[in-house]
């Protein structure tokens, strides 16, 4: 059921330019690429750098707990800053000297150090995105907006996995962290491109403008206690839970099952769902807008539910890869419904980015528990039944979306 029609009405803002649509295209694509040299490459580099696992395992779980920490302050952050842009510049910025100083000095206090600050820029990026896209397009058009943002972060992703892998083989694991810091540098051309003044800040908040100012809609207890949210916060928690152990706890599968072939193997797994929200991302958005958001959602938590009950029974590591083609329809919606559904339910609360925050502390809990519960079942019951555990999770997700989460889309009708 859509939204109730006596809430304010955001005024419809003039359609971006171009330049501003490109810039925002571009500066994802990079960002993704500066992202990337930050994933496995870490532990690759500092083991060659003689550190024992656990030195690297204490800087991880530095960042990890940042990060996570880190969403709500965050989100805020961007809420009360007035430019969107400069808050991502000076993140990005961060990130590239984080990765300068990597490469430069690897010695445990600068390498904490430089992880604490990429775990806090990193809380401000997603808001700040999002934002920005918000406040350039509006609550109308913000379905196909992220579509677009989801596919150019996929086909960042996928450029950067390679580019890094070529860098790190060619050369050396030090070379990663140069080439991030360097790919820093055209993310801020491409942020410098998005024009300020088409930035609606006011938007960009989930902000409307309102004859009689109304302290209960604009009220921070009254977001955090908004049931729309609290439901889609907790359904988020249960997608992580089920979702963050597959591919890893696959990948231990696959390497036993064919050692030889294994590191193709997960690079295929890992392609082939990020080719596939490349290409349905655009699609994901328009059609949140057409069918609503609870459809969507519901096909994602299948999705991930039949991916689940696949990996538990099928043995044949090749049919794994193409069991991954469900992962790739569970990413291309949550890439995109995740900031779309906390815009239909924050907007005009002014904290469009601070319930961000909230549903990213509910993802980042279940990415947390999950790898754990996981590992600890699937020592002890064994892979297929850890797989199927995690295949019950996503369905009481799924319940969860059927049974008590409303419809949030917004209708300019």
């Amino acid at each position: 059921m859509p939204l109730v029609t006596d809430q304010p009405r955001p005024e419809e803002p003039h359609t971006p330019s171009s330049q501003s649509q490109h810039g925002l295209d571009w500066f994802i694509f990079f960002l993704a690429d500066v992202q990337t040299g930050f994933g496995p490459f870490i532990a690759v580099y500092l083991t060659t750098q003689k550190w024992t696992q656990v030195e690297i395992g204490f800087v991880l779980s530095i960042a990890g707990i940042i990060g996570l920490l880190g969403q709500m302050p965050g989100g805020a952050i961007v809420d009360a800053a007035r430019s969107e842009r400069v808050v991502a510049g000076c993140a990005v910025a961060a990130i590239g000297n984080c990765a300068l100083a990597y490469a430069i000095w690897p010695i445990l206090p600068v390498v904490t150090l430089a992880a604490t600050f990429h775990a806090l820029a990193s809380c401000v990026l997603g808001p700040a995105i999002a934002a920005i896209s918000l406040g350039l397009v509006g609550p109308h058009a913000i379905g196909e907006r992220l579509g677009r943002n989801a596919r150019f972060a996929s086909l960042g992703n996928g450029s950067a996995a390679a580019l890094m892998g070529a860098c790190g083989y060619l050369l050396s694991s030090r070379a990663v962290f140069i080439v991030t810091f360097l790919l820093a540098i055209p993310a801020l051309v491409s942020l410098s491109r998005i024009r300020e003044r088409e930035i609606d800040i006011a938007q960009a908040h989930g902000e409307v403008k309102r004859e009689v100012p109304d302290k209960k809609a604009t009220s921070v207890l009254s977001l955090v206690r908004h049931r729309s949210l609290l439901i889609f916060a907790c359904a988020m928690m249960l997608f992580q839970l089920s979702n963050a152990a597959m591919l890893p706890l696959m990948a231990g599968v696959v390497t036993r099952r064919s050692s030889e072939w294994a590191p193709i193997l997960i690079a295929a797994c890992i392609i082939v769902p990020q080719a596939f929200v490349a290409l349905a991302s655009p699609s994901v958005g328009r059609k949140a807008q057409e069918w609503g958001r609870r459809p969507l959602l519901l096909i994602a938590f299948a999705a991930l539910m039949i991916r689940g009950l696949l990996f538990a029974t099928v043995h044949d590591p090749y049919v794994l890869v193409a069991v991954q083609v469900f992962d790739g329809i569970t990413a291309a919606v949550f890439s995109v419904m995740v900031p779309l559904v906390v815009a239909d339910v924050a907007f005009g609360s002014g904290h469009f980015n601070l319930a961000q925050g909230i549903v990213g502390t509910a993802v980042g809990i279940g990415a947390s528990l999950s790898t754990v519960l996981a590992g600890y079942v699937s020592d002890r019951l064994g892979s297929a039944t850890a797989f199927l555990g995690l295949a019950g999770v996503a369905s009481l997700g799924l319940l969860m979306i059927w049974l008590v989460m409303p419809e949030t889309r917004r209708t300019s009708a």
